[in-house]
């Protein structure tokens, strides 16, 4: 591979012609290489990444990945995908080539991100050990590896929080009121417990997703607050898209709290505020309350912990929740349905005596 000398700038270049991902003939020009090995690596990395090389450095499929994703993925999470790669995984594997990446190297990774467990949660941890199995999935899909190294070394962490934790409606009742001097604050949470709406979903309602003669309420989006701007995507998954039906009083708190909105208009925000404000007011009124201090999102859980206690089945908490499938109603709650194996023996028994 040749590289030029720019003798006024005293710098190197490259210059050459490559084929594209349509067959075609391209020339690419690359200059300010402080030397002439780097502007020679960074030719052979460039040819790497065109023709789908195996032996290409992890930081160039990366770049690849994140190219393809980013149109396959909604935003928030693309956000997501680049804090933890450039973050927790590019730092160790970035110059070395994909194919010569070895089970072992992947351990050393794992037992450095295990060694921070006071930093990180079991779920994290397993969140980015997922990224970096997904990165090496998808060199072998589509770039030739021949395995992915992570299968080798094992997975870490837990995929359902043990920290887990939710409100009674004896807590909740207890806390509702030391947040009820502002009315944004108890419509809010009120609608979070009651229906257990993901906080985007709450973030996104507009006075036309409710509907108050039938009390229902229509999720079919999403709101998030990235770089500074407000973004209003589609629901999580296909199955977010739902309608859920009201409590009565839930419905009336609501529709008193809107008609004291000044101007609002259909398609308006009726929460118009970030997660930040949900944050303090949650911190507010645990510290006026006493009642335990709980995740945002644990709202949610609490919701899915009083349905299961009321005895409705999985598939309608999971139709009322907008999970993609009742499996992950099960799996994320199964530790909450009661044990009826007892309940199961004294049924055969009883049937044995007949």
């Amino acid at each position: 591979m040749a590289a030029y000398k720019d003798e006024e700038q005293k710098t190197w270049y490259v210059q050459f012609y490559y084929r594209d991902w349509q067959g075609q003939n391209k020339k690419k020009k690359k200059r300010g290489f402080p030397t002439k090995k780097e502007a020679q690596e960074w030719e052979r990395e460039f040819l790497n990444k065109q023709q789908a090389n195996p032996d290409m450095a992890f930081g160039s499929l990366v770049d690849l990945y994140m190219e393809d994703m980013v149109h396959r993925l909604r935003k928030s999470t693309m956000e997501n995908k680049k804090f933890v790669i450039n973050l927790k995984i590019l730092p160790f594997f970035k110059e070395l080539p994909i194919n010569e990446i070895k089970a072992t190297q992947i351990r050393k990774w794992q037992n450095e991100l295990m060694n921070n467990s006071n930093n990180y949660s079991e779920t994290y941890i397993k969140t980015i050990n997922n990224q970096l199995v997904a990165i090496f999935n998808y060199a072998v899909k589509f770039y030739d590896l021949k395995g992915n190294p992570c299968h080798k070394a094992g997975s870490i962490g837990k995929k359902n929080a043990d920290e887990m934790q939710f409100w009674t409606k004896d807590e909740f009742l207890c806390f509702l009121p030391t947040i009820s001097d502002k009315p944004q604050s108890k419509a809010a949470f009120e609608t979070l417990y009651w229906t257990g709406l993901r906080i985007g979903e709450l973030m996104a309602l507009t006075p036309k997703d409710i509907d108050f003669d039938n009390k229902t309420l229509s999720i079919n989006k999403s709101y998030q607050r990235l770089n500074k701007e407000d973004i209003i995507t589609d629901p999580k998954t296909p199955k977010s898209n739902r309608s859920i039906a009201l409590p009565e009083f839930v419905c009336n708190d609501l529709q008193e709290y809107i008609g004291k909105l000044y101007d609002l208009k259909l398609d308006d925000r009726i929460f118009p505020f970030t997660k930040f404000f949900l944050h303090h007011e949650m911190d507010r009124g645990c510290k006026k309350s006493g009642v335990k201090r709980i995740r945002l999102h644990d709202l949610r859980h609490s919701h899915a912990s009083l349905l299961i206690e009321m005895g409705f089945s999985p598939l309608l908490i999971a139709e009322r929740l907008g999970h993609e499938k009742v499996e992950t109603t099960l799996n994320t709650y199964s530790h909450l349905y009661p044990n009826k194996h007892s309940q199961i023996a004294d049924k055969l028994n009883d049937l044995g005596k007949e």
